[in-house]
């Protein structure tokens, strides 16, 4: 929460704050997020305008997930754009509008959560050319680049493979 009542009601004053706050819970999506109590850290400029208070800035911190194609553990920064109207309690402005003010007092969690969610990769990885997990063993493929397997026989034909085994043992 930011506290609002230095800036007059009147259009045009502005502050500047800058403050590190902990992370909420569950600041992400299954694969990748903020963990709960990180501090993030919130550069935001406060001006005054007639409907209520506009926040425009950034906030910035630490991401930790896994590797969607060889689930290594990867670490990351975010830097997400933050800018919303937080209309005063007396405003006639519908809900979906703006965010509303809670007396002079600004939540800026549920916006935190929007930018950082929207701005998180479907489907992270340790590196743009991760070449994942081997399908047949689940070796991870960037630890041995020369690992292969020999190619399984049909079974359409192994029967055929089970006569030239005989054919071999008569001779």
């Amino acid at each position: 929460m930011i506290d609002t009542h230095e800036l007059t009601r009147r259009a045009g004053s502005q502050r500047e704050v800058t403050f590190t706050a902990p992370a909420p819970e569950d600041l992400g999506i299954d694969v990748i997020g903020v963990p709960e109590g990180d501090p993030i850290q919130f550069d935001l400029r406060l001006e005054s305008v007639v409907e209520g208070v506009l926040v425009t800035g950034t906030a910035s911190g630490r991401l930790v997930g896994e590797c969607a194609r060889c689930l290594v553990d990867i670490e990351d920064e975010f830097l997400a754009d933050v800018q919303e109207l937080y209309v005063y309690p007396e405003s006639e402005a519908e809900p979906d509008e703006a965010s509303r003010m809670e007396g002079d007092l600004i939540d800026l969690e549920p916006v935190l959560r929007d930018q950082v969610v929207l701005a998180l990769p479907f489907q992270p990885l340790c590196s743009d050319d991760c070449p994942g997990l081997c399908p047949d063993c689940g070796v991870r493929l960037a630890d041995e680049p020369g690992h292969k397997h020999e190619d399984p026989t049909d079974p359409r034909w192994a029967a055929l493979g089970g006569l030239l085994q005989n054919d071999q043992q008569d001779n």
